[in-house]
């Protein structure tokens, strides 16, 4: 009896939907407030600025996917473009490595900012109310997943559904109920342009609205089960970030129209800050009380369909390393009758519960990013150009256009988003201290290396060849 395999069962509208679910979960709105305290009356700008990012890199993860639809994502970009017996081992470990940590990072943010809006319909007062409502997000995602990918497809779809339709309730009473005027771009005009992109307030934000685009590149990691990934793939990766762009500038806009930006930086310098709820705010204004709460329930709704594409693509990482030899064997191993990976799933989600029980969501987004970018984004595009170089065009399905610039852009500006990244107060034992989220970042990749090193000399392979 062979061995069971991964199926390629899901077409382009799946892919772009578990895609555009991804995107939109918790994230726009906990952030849309505050984008707005950071950026006040150019907070649009900040969404633009995530949306250029997200196309750039877009093209990418569309030229590898395209080249190589297998499970996994960046851990073959990774393994591939750095050559497949030395350096390309080490930063495709230290990806799985981190993927151990930073996948369940956005599961808990995803389950934080599900509980912290599940308190607008049900007040939680004691400690740990807001912590168990997030555990029991995560473990009810362990269940709905645990099943065939063609009926997570399905699934898929259906809260697809359910994302528009918030996004559009929501774009719909802003544009006819607009009582204050909103600009894209800043007031000083375009001479201030420069300046501001470059600012800090801008660094901050844009760490905000980056967050909420992560997810165009879901279906890479699923890309061993993608049919016509040559095609599917780059088109559901761009049809996703023009379609999130474009809800989301909406969204903000619809609501900035009502609730002024000057509104929702006087919530969060007030002791009871009502901008954590601004959407059912923004709806409860509108239309009152009940139609709030079934906003709120539409937005718990969008936070756990991303919550579920995100686990889905991220429980494929840690299978594709084990079944390539490169990590824990037990992580290979596919459910005998229903084909997935459920070890990697019950792990990585596991983790995702005790860690929504321990953060807060704004470290928790912070850490994210700083831990996703040297070795994903800036890795991913260097390592573009070395397979490239290495491999030609020839046979590329999906060619960027305007190569080397999409890459240079896309590197600078990932590193500008790390430097941007602000540090947090930390009282630990009774010592007060920052903490930089840079420096955790490269302590988790010089940890990496330590077991990479472990486990190769067991291995005997390089840099400890027998």
């Amino acid at each position: 009896m062979s061995a069971p395999t991964l199926q390629r069962r899901l077409g382009l509208v799946q892919a772009t939907a578990l895609n555009m679910i991804d995107m939109v979960g918790i994230g726009p709105f906990v952030t849309l407030p505050l984008v707005m305290g950071f950026m006040g009356p150019n907070f649009l700008l900040a969404w633009l600025v995530g949306a250029a990012l997200a196309s750039v890199d877009g093209l990418i993860w569309s030229e590898l996917g395209a080249a190589y639809p297998e499970a996994g994502g960046s851990y073959r970009f990774l393994k591939l473009a750095y050559g497949e017996q030395k350096w390309g081992r080490y930063m495709s470990f230290l990806y799985v490595w981190q993927t151990l940590i930073q996948s369940p990072l956005v599961l808990a943010s995803g389950a934080i900012g599900f509980a912290q809006y599940f308190g607008y319909l049900v007040p939680m007062t004691e400690w740990w109310q807001p912590k168990a409502v997030a555990g029991g997000v995560v473990l009810l995602l362990i269940v709905l997943l645990y099943r065939r990918i063609e009926d997570i497809g399905k699934l898929g779809v259906a809260l697809w559904v359910g994302v528009l339709s918030l996004m559009g309730w929501l774009i719909f009473g802003g544009l006819t109920h607009p009582n204050h005027h909103v600009d894209i771009f800043p007031a000083g005009g375009f001479p201030a342009l420069p300046g501001l992109l470059i600012s800090v307030a801008m660094g901050q934000a844009a760490v905000k609205t980056i967050y909420s685009y992560l997810g165009y590149y879901n279906v890479c990691h699923l890309g061993a089960e993608i049919k016509g990934p040559e095609k599917v793939i780059p088109r559901s990766i761009f049809l996703s970030i023009l379609g999130i762009a474009a809800l989301y500038l909406l969204l903000n806009w619809s609501v900035g129209t009502v609730i002024p930006w000057q509104e929702v930086q006087g919530w969060q310098a007030s002791a009871g800050d009502k901008s954590q709820f601004i959407v059912s705010v923004f709806v409860e204004r509108l239309y009152g009380p009940a139609a709030a709460t079934v906003a709120t329930g539409m937005v718990l709704l969008v936070a756990f369909a991303s919550l579920f594409a995100v686990l889905l693509g991220y429980s494929r990482i840690p299978y594709a390393a084990a079944a390539d030899g490169e990590f824990l064997p037990v992580f290979g191993k596919l459910h005998p009758t229903k084909q997935f990976p459920y070890v990697s799933l019950l792990l990585l989600g596991g983790v995702g519960f005790v860690f929504s029980l321990l953060f807060r969501l704004g470290e928790v987004i912070s850490a994210i990013l700083a831990m996703r970018i040297l070795v994903q984004f800036v890795g991913q595009a260097v390592g573009l150009v070395l397979l490239r170089r290495r491999r030609g065009t020839a046979a590329l399905p999906f060619k960027m256009p305007l190569y080397p610039l999409p890459v240079v852009l896309a590197i600078i500006v990932w590193l500008f988003v790390f430097v941007g990244i602000a540090p947090v107060e930390v009282t630990w034992g009774g010592v007060h201290f920052k903490l930089y989220f840079q420096l955790a970042a490269l302590g988790m990749m010089g940890l990496g290396t330590v077991a990479f090193l472990l486990w190769s000399r067991r291995l005997g392979r390089w840099p400890f060849v027998r």
